[in-house]
């Protein structure tokens, strides 16, 4: 029991740790001035502490699963809720802070791009050629964030898979209840029952054995006192 407590609180400390490292990784994306280069390593980086993140929540929720006591099994769901709750909002935080980013950069080169058109002899030649650089980038941060969108509703929809499994088990849990008191019922009426019968039985004996006594010593009385 104790190596147990002592794996659950090294995986929360974990699950604080790829916390934190995650805020910090936020942060310092809504800062960010670009490139987008920089932009897609920060990027990077917290898309890892959100897997290993994830990984340790589940780990602890495993570790829910195997407690003896309910009510030890109950807190650590709950701690696993709250965690994936503020997993949900690191998200979200991310996803805003990156939308952020890349529109202050994609405004910045616009500028850079603009205020550099008066002072070379190729600005037009040189302004097109960024624009359509900042084109296909704006074009593939869209897509980055339409995939980021699609693996959300995706953890989401295993989210509901997931609470429709557990419902569906405390069901049939509920149905082995419900089979093993009817169990327990009839097998207390067939006590009753046996009980019943015992006492008739011996009360029948006990007849019996009046009643062959009685024809006994009438035979006796009889034998030896033939006159009276």
């Amino acid at each position: 029991m104790a190596s147990s407590d002592v794996h659950v609180r090294i995986c929360e400390q974990e699950i604080l740790k790829y916390d934190l490292e995650i805020k910090a990784l936020i942060q310092d994306i809504t800062e960010c001035t670009g490139p987008h280069s920089t932009l897609t390593e920060m990027n990077t980086e917290v898309k890892k502490s959100f897997h290993n993140l994830r990984l340790r929540i589940q780990d602890l929720e495993q570790m829910a699963m195997e407690q003896d006591k309910e009510s030890d099994k109950q807190a650590l769901i709950s701690q696993v809720e709250g965690h994936r709750k503020q997993m949900l909002s690191n998200q979200t935080a991310w996803r805003k802070a990156n939308l952020a980013s890349k529109l202050s950069i994609d405004n910045m080169e616009k500028q850079a791009l603009l205020n550099g058109a008066d002072s070379a002899v190729r600005p037009r030649k040189m302004t097109k050629e960024g624009l359509a650089q900042t084109t296909s980038t704006i074009t593939e941060n869209l897509m980055s964030i339409s995939r980021m969108m699609a693996q959300q509703v995706q953890q989401s929809e295993d989210t509901v898979t997931s609470l429709a499994t557990s419902s569906r088990t405390v069901q049939e849990t509920n149905e082995e209840f419900k089979a093993m008191t009817g169990t327990i019922q009839l097998g207390r009426k067939l006590i009753t029952k046996y009980n019943r019968r015992e006492l008739t039985d011996k009360l029948l004996i006990f007849l019996a054995l009046a009643l062959f006594l009685a024809t006994v010593l009438y035979i006796l009385k009889k034998r030896l006192f033939p006159f009276l």
